[in-house]
């Protein structure tokens, strides 16, 4: 027993270590949040019976490791002196003494061998394709391990019951009691229960020796990596500090040194499930990226290149582009947040992918040469459409929206129109929408016009947070100096940026989305649409939806104008259109995101694909003549300022 324990702890101090090696990251934060995500997410398995089936059955086996934690102390007590007094008088045994504790121990045995059975199920039946580069043998390994932890848990107790040794009440444990007439009262019971309450010790000693070299060890750091995810808006990025000491700065993450101990504890809680690879766009149309294969890669990176880092931190320098990833693989990537929705132990892909990016752009100058003229255009003109700044109001003129000069008065509400709905002609006609809407309901509204700059969101996705910052900072100085505080946005990338990015940098604004917003003007009266017969099928930005959690307000205005259907992939679960992570500038291989989607939104039989996004109404409409489908695509804005027309 000493022996299996000094192993198991040896190897978990290595863990330990290799885990605070990691770069710095405020994660400490927000502690009252960080208990309640613990209770639902740990405990509750909420996560995880977002998939019922799958769910219960990992439930059943979690929440049985739970109430049968304490038999295992029990059983070696027992193991070492089989007399009943010693092992009595220890206070643990009080428990062992009480009877819906026995009921629970029997009940919580049945369910995790019926877990088990359907975890086999699962896998060796059923074979989803989530599982398609899993360590299926290991995984069969562990629920071996366990089947034989709990048969062996479940015989001892009857064993004992048959033996008049048990202190629980025979009526409280039926299974057990039941399975106590397999055995006499002789010595061969006696000599049995002595191997079953050792084969059990052993088999539990055995697993916890292997539990840390294994991809089990989620069992551990699953809940500390739950913990520590971020309490903070999910679209937010942990900004990088170049106000550091030389010695100090960090350009992303190009070797195991630089990956942040966030990072490094996320490779080691991988549950190797696939949920994340399920619904990853990029994996879905046939590119090389598998989020579940992307912290794999890094976890076993991270297992040959850790020891070197603990001994000599120079040592540790295999690239991890492309030592454990392909550069196909983190460029492939659309930043959904599809996968991190999904995973049951909060590995944050994303923050990886752009970790990895920021290091290959800002560092080694190595990035898909068709994003060259966007990140140019982004830093020299202040757009990636790389048109002049005095253009950015020309989409608003015959309108009489009031353009906020140096000096004027703040508006009620800024609109911060974006680079698409600025330059791009499609985008234009959702703008236009958006600000007479906003004119005739009388809210006091004004733009920046030539002052509006990027977000910087582009450039951030695509890993020059340089530049994201130098954008970020001069837009917050542009916004303070006009004495702005609230601001509606149309671009969920803007508005994802002006509200969870920008206080980093010392932008604090109310923002809004512009369906938000027009949702709240039809509701109190002051927009009064006529509903048509219109057949609408929304599609959920993945930056407005899952990212920020605006799911009614765009749903409120389809049904105001027309006749809503719901697509399959919805809500939090949506699709991604195929722009995000600046995929608005890189070219695709393999089959279309944008395709795939208009292809399921014409599966409801809708008239209308309804937008609240520029680069989705972009994607989408390409999409569309791509696929030949009969399908109108058009912002919730467009379609709202229709019905009034209609009125």
């Amino acid at each position: 027993m000493g022996t299996a324990l000094i192993l198991a702890g040896r190897r978990a101090l290595v863990l330990f270590r290799l885990v605070r090696a990691g770069a710095p990251l405020a994660r400490r934060d927000d502690l009252p949040r960080r208990v309640r995500t613990e209770a639902v997410v740990v405990l509750g398995q909420r996560k995880l019976l977002q998939r019922l089936g799958p769910g219960l059955m990992h439930a059943s086996i979690f929440w049985g490791f739970v109430v049968l934690l304490p038999t295992i102390p029990i059983a070696a007590l027992y193991a070492v002196d089989a007399e009943p007094g010693l092992p009595r008088a220890f206070p643990l045994f009080w428990l062992e003494r009480q009877g819906w504790y026995a009921a629970l121990v029997d009940a919580f045995c049945l369910f995790v061998l019926a877990g088990v059975g359907t975890a086999f199920w699962i896998r060796k039946v059923q074979r989803p394709p989530r599982f398609e580069g899993s360590h299926l043998r290991e995984a069969d390994l562990i629920l071996s391990f366990i089947a034989g932890i709990v048969s062996t848990l479940l015989f001892w107790r009857a064993a004992q019951g048959a033996l008049g040794h048990a202190p629980w009440p025979a009526e409280w444990a039926p299974i057990s009691d039941a399975l106590s007439g397999l055995f006499g009262r002789g010595a061969a019971t006696e000599a049995l229960e002595r191997a079953l309450v050792w084969t059990h010790l052993l088999l539990i000693l055995s697993f916890l020796v292997y539990l840390p070299y294994s991809k089990h060890l989620h069992v551990a750091t699953a809940a500390l990596n739950v913990f520590f995810s971020r309490t903070r808006a999910r679209g937010r990025l942990e900004p990088l500090r170049f106000d550091l000491p030389e010695e100090e700065l960090r350009f992303g993450a190009g070797t195991v040194a630089e990956l942040t101990w966030k990072e490094i504890l996320d490779t080691l809680s991988c549950t190797e499930c696939g949920r994340c690879q399920d619904v990853c766009p990029a994996y879905a149309t046939g590119k090389e990226l598998s989020p579940k294969l992307l912290i794999m890669g890094l976890r076993d990176h991270v297992r040959v290149e850790g020891p070197k880092l603990l001994s000599d931190p120079a040592a540790a320098t295999v690239p991890l582009v492309p030592g454990a990833v392909s550069d196909e693989v983190v460029w492939d990537c659309v930043t959904c947040g599809a996968c991190i929705h999904e995973c049951p132990v909060s590995i944050e892909h994303v923050d990886h992918i752009v970790d990895l990016r920021r290091h290959l752009v800002m560092v080694e100058s190595r990035f898909p040469a068709e994003a060259d003229p966007m990140l140019r255009d982004v830093e020299r003109a202040g757009n990636p459409w790389g048109k002049p700044q005095a253009e950015r109001a020309a989409w608003a003129e015959g309108l009489g929206l009031r353009v906020l000069e140096p000096g004027d008065p703040a508006p009620e509400v800024l609109y911060w129109v974006g680079c698409a709905g600025s330059f791009d002609e499609r985008a234009r006609v959702s703008a236009r929408a958006t600000a007479r809407l906003l004119l005739d309901a009388g809210v006091d509204v004004a733009i920046l016009g030539p002052r509006e700059s990027c977000t910087g969101d582009p450039a951030r996705r695509m890993g020059n947070e340089y530049v994201f910052q130098a954008l970020a900072e001069r837009n917050v100085a542009t916004l303070d100096a006009a004495g702005v505080t609230r601001i509606v946005a149309s671009c969920p990338h803007c508005f994802n940026t002006l509200a969870n990015e920008y206080p980093d940098f010392g932008g604090r604004y109310e923002v809004v989305h512009h369906s938000e917003l027009l949702a709240e003007l039809v509701r109190t009266g002051r927009l009064r649409p006529t509903r048509g017969a219109t057949s609408i099928t929304y599609h959920d930005s993945c930056y407005l939806a899952r990212h920020n959690d605006v799911l009614a307000a765009p749903r409120e205005l389809v049904g105001a104008v027309g006749r809503p259907l719901e697509m399959a992939r919805s809500g939090k679960r949506t699709f991604c259109c195929g722009a995000g992570g600046a995929h608005m500038w890189l070219e695709e291989r393999g089959s279309a995101i944008n395709e795939e989607r208009v292809r399921e939104a014409a599966a409801t039989g809708a008239e209308t694909l309804a937008v609240a996004c520029p680069f989705c109404t972009l994607m989408l409409d390409d999409g569309v003549k791509q696929t030949g489908r009969e399908l109108r695509v058009a912002d919730v804005s467009t379609l709202l300022a229709e019905a009034l027309e209609r009125a």
